[in-house]
């Protein structure tokens, strides 16, 4: 399949039936790019959605969030989950304002060079704010590649061949570049689904290795979740919401006091202190100040 085959079918797809998100639309800013894709990491779209639009109303660029403590940062994260994220979003934001002016660097290098971003959001910002060619690579895209070029259900494990693999995709012009990135993103979150993918719906299901092969079951090589219930994740997230819940600083005896496994319990505080996450003055706790 020649590389350019893909980007024929796929843009002028994402163009007609992309769905309308706050970060797609025109004007939206570096500064809010980056801010959805820490939220989205791990979290549905849904649920990101009202969150990022009051984070951005709060915080409208990055000067305005480095200048609050790291709290008032993991209190508005509020149900989003995994909370260090917030807590580096904020870290992130102190690096723009004294490094860069306070403007979201656009070079993928000094994007990698802030906390908490990795090859994925580095180039995300760089290719859907600033309009530059870089591949862009999810779990949704590694999925679509698998599929339509591997020929394999699920994708191995991730690696940096992965980013080869999607640049050989691209169309040469930037902005097409872009659109590319952002339709096989697209298109593995809502047709190229994990499971049960929509292939009648697909635009390129005639091109797809997959297909052509009859659709062959793989092993599925991605690590698997924990269960978030009765997991110390669910207490260390009991933890914080205690905390946010609080009017001040509470003795580290009281948090969960009725929790139904104290070394859990312990075991989570423990780890949000390592983490930075919550703080302590001797047998009080409290939020990052």
């Amino acid at each position: 399949m020649p590389s350019p085959a893909l980007a024929e079918r796929l843009v002028p797809w994402y163009r007609r039936h992309a769905r309308r998100l706050p970060w797609r639309e025109p004007g939206f800013g570096a500064w809010g790019v980056l801010v959805s894709e820490f939220m989205l990491q791990q979290t549905q779209v849904a649920r990101v959605v009202p969150l990022l639009e009051a984070w951005l109303a709060r915080w409208p660029t990055p000067s305005a969030l480095a200048g609050e403590a790291p709290a008032e940062a993991v209190k508005a994260w509020a149900n989003l989950g995994y909370p260090r994220r917030a807590l580096w979003l904020h870290r992130a934001a102190v690096e723009i304002r004294d490094r860069h002016d306070g403007v979201v660097p656009r070079d993928v290098d000094a994007l990698l060079a802030l906390t908490g971003i990795g090859d994925y959001t580095a180039r995300a910002v760089a290719a859907f704010a600033y309009g530059d060619r870089h591949p862009v690579v999810d779990t949704n895209t590694r999925r679509v590649l698998a599929r339509a070029v591997d020929g394999t259900e699920h994708p191995g494990p991730p690696h940096r061949r992965d980013l080869d693999a999607m640049a050989a995709l691209l169309p040469e012009a930037a902005e097409e570049a872009a659109l590319m990135n952002a339709a096989t993103m697209e298109l593995g979150q809502v047709v190229c689904v994990a499971r049960s993918p929509r292939c009648d719906a697909c635009p390129i299901r005639d091109l797809c290795a997959w297909r052509a092969a009859g659709a062959p079951s793989t092993p599925d090589l991605r690590r698997k979740q924990a269960r978030y219930e009765g997991s110390d994740r669910q207490a260390r997230g009991a933890v914080l919401r205690a905390l946010r819940d609080a009017t001040g600083p509470v003795p580290q005896a009281a948090l969960l006091a009725g929790w139904h496994d104290a070394a859990q319990r312990d075991r989570a505080i423990l780890s949000l202190l390592s983490d930075g996450l919550i703080e302590s003055d001797g047998e009080l706790v409290h939020l990052p100040r």
